[in-house]
């Protein structure tokens, strides 16, 4: 019983260590539980580490671990993939190994497709560069999206990659190149999911769940018919029912051994975790938007909490600018005598995108809180995201169906 509950406590840590790690970045877990558990693992126990660190060995542990740490999480490096690749792999090598004698053929006819998807899609996304920009692909990425004007803009150059940056593109300082439509840099898949490999993404995490969901399944056949469950003559509210309960799985457990109740078991216990980040990525494509104009989105929502976003017509402002500079340049002109008609350099237009949605508006924030100046009457404070159009959310269906055909 004692080894039992030990396992069921260090399988629950070590989900919940992952669930945290997986996920207490995203923006909307920011000012959670989880968030805060995140912050506490990532942020606050390193500093107080970095701290002793420095006063008991001069900061040499610190600094060793400085290396490891930028290694593992700030250079692309193939040593996540392996890990999860070696976990799967040798937790389904050693369960099936004990558990198909036990087995009969409907249940190991789906064992092949079910295990071999996740390899499948984890070959397609790992292998993935065509959203990897560069200057043969750049003209026809730039075609791709139109500029929104409020996450992305036009005269957005990278300066690594020597270009401007399409709409919805980012540059990847692990992969060491601006990715098209970039959701996020995966260490599992030590690669940047972009526009071509997010649906092969999504296929990975629903397959990843669906084996461990299957490999449940089949670990409960197996041992179902040792638990002898449904015979307790307590109630379910009854601690000797729970007492009897843990029992049945104690000795489940020295029958089906750690290959069949051990692997069942961290298969169940570890399941929500690909299926509620598949779910998380269906709520961005729901959105339309990807993890990366997530946090986008959710910078801008402070601004407006703190009241210094503004929104404004992108026509009208572009056009008070464009005759403030015309009226600039010819008030240069008249003090130096020139004559003769003024030469308005425009600058160049945006190429033209036959994107379904279009918007006039413009966002921009403020230092001091104060609309921009010589323009307040062009602008409007803005308080909340239910004023600003997504032009990138075409409807969940039409998202998704995108997403899929990898557009």
């Amino acid at each position: 019983m004692i080894a039992f509950r030990n396992t069921i406590i260090l399988v629950v840590v070590i989900s919940l260590f992952t669930f945290i790690a997986l996920f207490g970045r995203l923006p909307a877990l920011r000012k959670t539980p989880i968030g805060f558990s995140h912050r506490l693992l990532c942020i606050y126990i390193p500093n107080a580490f970095r701290r002793v660190d420095t006063r008991y060995t001069g900061g040499r542990m610190n600094a060793g671990l400085a290396r490891l740490t930028n290694y593992l999480f700030h250079q692309k490096n193939p040593l996540v993939l392996l890990l999860f690749l070696t976990l799967l792999t040798g937790s389904a090598l050693l369960f099936l190994r004990a558990a198909l004698p036990h087995l009969d053929s409907t249940k190991i006819i789906p064992i092949p497709f079910v295990l071999l998807a996740p390899y499948t899609f984890t070959y397609l996304c790992v292998t993935s560069k065509t959203d990897y920009l560069n200057p043969v692909n750049h003209a026809s990425a730039m075609r791709q999206y139109p500029y929104d004007h409020i996450l992305f803009r036009p005269d957005n150059l990278c300066r690594t990659c020597n270009f401007v940056k399409p709409a919805r593109s980012k540059h990847c300082s692990l992969c060491g190149v601006c990715v098209a439509r970039c959701d996020h840099h995966c260490a599992w898949i030590n690669n940047c999911v972009g526009r071509h490999n997010y649906r092969y993404f999504l296929l990975l995490l629903f397959s990843i769940g669906i084996v461990e969901l299957y490999g449940a399944y089949l670990s409960w056949s197996v041992l179902s018919p040792h638990l002898h469950l449904g015979h307790s003559s307590y109630g379910w509210f009854e601690k000797q029912y729970w007492a009897e309960l843990g029992n049945a799985f104690v000795f489940a457990m020295s029958i089906g051994g750690i290959s069949v109740a051990g692997v069942g078991l961290l298969a169940i216990t570890t399941m929500p975790l690909p299926f509620a980040l598949f779910a998380y990525h269906l709520y961005l494509i729901w959105a339309g938007m990807t993890t990366n104009e997530s946090a986008k989105w959710s910078d801008w929502r402070d601004d407006m909490a703190d009241g210094v976003a503004w929104i404004g017509k992108r026509s009208v402002v572009e056009a008070h600018n464009k005759e403030r500079k015309a009226r600039q340049l010819r008030n240069r002109n008249r003090m130096s005598g020139l004559a003769g008609p003024v030469s308005d350099s425009e600058e160049p237009e945006e190429e033209y995108v036959p994107w379904p949605k279009h918007s006039d508006q413009i966002l921009v924030s403020t230092t001091d809180g104060k609309a921009p100046t010589g323009q307040e009457q062009l602008w409007e404070r803005c308080t909340s995201l239910d004023m600003v159009d997504n032009i990138y959310d075409l409807g969940f269906w039409d998202n998704f169906v995108a997403v899929m055909s990898g557009k």
